[in-house]
């Protein structure tokens, strides 16, 4: 195969995230939101990649060495209707796009362990990258626990406004503050894993909303407290927070009745927040694009 197309999903921030016995650790929220990602060989020994796209870039590079053929061309090409620097998760799905649709094209094949230690050699990744939900340590890749398919439910996905670089932002050493978290971080595993186990969006609303609430010490929200009032009175389950971006996602179970009228209300009488549109929760992992929504790796 000289050219390999597939699809990876945004999220809407995470279920979950902290640290624990002093591991980084999240559970990312991935919803029906999909960067597609096509890399074509070339016979001319250069990687060439879109100028907005450096860390996929970086991971072509990485992995070409590592499936040993590092002097095969590559051109590397995204549509990605995912928007950047909000804590949806448009860095992750580039670099593991590129990472799995290079090794369709080369017919190499890669598990998901090798994409995510690639994709850790790159910068902090999401664990939207592996099937279903997945407990993961984002920073160091230590712990890895597939956790099962997300309950059925929905998300309507808010933005705080502004920008967040991850890099940067993970550039600052939040060790302390995430290690006096531990106790809540903890208990808000605990009710997202039983939650995820259970099929039961409320369990694992609740999860998440613990610890959004919990990183309000640490990335505030300014809408939070409102959002979530606000959520509940409308049969929500929860929030799910960009914990390193700026987005809100309001939990509600399927057909949670007229959309329109339900994010009219968060943008009319919660201050600060554009809605950025209504998506189903969905499992993790790279598909193809043909057959569509076909899983790379089992």
């Amino acid at each position: 195969m000289s050219e390999a197309t597939v699809r990876v999903p945004a999220t809407c921030g995470e279920y979950v995230q902290g640290m624990l016995e002093r591991r980084h650790f999240l559970i990312s929220c991935p919803i029906d939101l999909f960067a597609e990602v096509t890399v074509a060989l070339a016979d001319d020994g250069h990687v060439r990649a879109p100028a907005d796209a450096p860390k996929a870039a970086t991971a072509l590079r990485l992995a070409l060495r590592h499936l040993g053929a590092e002097g095969v061309g590559v051109r590397l090409r995204i549509a990605s209707p995912i928007p950047r620097s909000k804590g949806l998760g448009s860095s992750t799905a580039d670099v593991v796009g590129a990472i799995y649709a290079l090794a369709l094209a080369l017919g190499c094949a890669v598990t998901v362990e090798e994409v995510a230690c690639l994709a850790l050699a790159v910068e902090p990744s999401n664990s939207s990258l592996f099937p279903n939900l997945a407990l993961f340590d984002h920073r160091q890749g230590t712990i890895y626990e597939e956790l099962g398919p997300p309950p059925p439910g929905e998300v309507l996905v808010l933005d705080c406004g502004g920008e967040v670089d991850t890099v940067a932002y993970n550039a600052v050493d939040r060790r302390l503050p995430l290690r006096q978290m531990a106790p809540t971080a903890a208990e808000a595993l605990r009710l997202a894993r039983e939650g995820i186990h259970r099929g039961d969006l409320a369990l694992l609303g609740q999860g998440a909303t613990l610890s959004a609430l919990a990183h309000q010490a640490i990335l505030p929200k300014p809408p939070l407290e409102a959002a979530i009032a606000l959520g509940y009175g409308l049969g929500a389950a929860g929030v799910t927070v960009g914990h390193s971006g700026t987005v809100i996602g309001i939990l509600f179970p399927p057909e949670p009745g007229n959309r329109l009228y339900l994010a009219d209300i968060f943008r009319s009488r919660v201050p600060g927040l554009t809605v950025l549109g209504w998506h189903r929760l969905v499992g993790g992992g790279c598909r193809l694009a043909s057959p569509a929504h076909a899983p790379c790796v089992r």
